[in-house]
C-alpha cells in the first residue's frame, strides 16, 4: 500500500495502551519535576520536601501545613502548579482510560436501547 493512498482501517498511533501510558507518564513526570525543582529553587525546600509538596498539590490534597510557601513568588508558583498539575493528572487519566470508558459507555447505550425496545413492544 502506498503512503498516498487513503487508509480506511488504520489505527491511530495513540491507540495502543502502552503508547497512551507512556505519554501520560511522561506528562506527569514532567509536571512533577517542574514543580519539584521550581519549589526547590524558589523556596529553598529540600528536594524530598519539594517533591512531597508538589505531589500533594498535584493530587488535589493540598499542601501539608508544615511545608507551605513563604514568599510571594512561591505562593504564585504554587497556584500556577495547582492548576497545571491537577489538570494534567485528570487529563492523563482521561487519555489513558478514555477508550475503555468509551467502549463501556457504548455497551451501556446498546443495552439501554435493547431494554427500551423490549419495553415499548411490551406496551403495544
Amino acid at each position: 500500500m502506498k503512503s498516498s493512498e487513503p487508509t480506511k482501517n488504520r489505527r491511530h498511533h495513540y491507540h495502543s495502551f502502552r503508547n497512551r501510558g507512556f505519554y501520560c507518564l511522561a506528562l506527569v513526570t514532567f509536571v512533577l519535576l517542574l514543580g519539584t525543582f521550581g519549589i526547590h529553587s524558589i523556596e529553598g525546600f529540600s528536594l524530598i520536601d519539594s517533591f512531597y509538596f508538589t505531589s500533594m498539590i498535584a493530587t488535589g490534597q493540598g499542601p501539608a501545613p508544615s511545608t507551605s510557601p513563604v514568599t510571594t513568588l512561591g505562593k504564585l508558583f504554587t497556584c500556577f502548579m495547582a492548576f497545571i498539575s491537577v489538570g494534567s493528572m485528570v487529563a492523563s487519566f482521561g487519555f489513558l482510560f478514555g477508550p475503555f470508558f468509551g467502549k463501556l459507555w457504548r455497551i451501556g447505550v446498546i443495552k439501554f436501547e435493547e431494554e427500551l425496545e423490549v419495553l415499548t413492544k411490551h406496551k403495544e
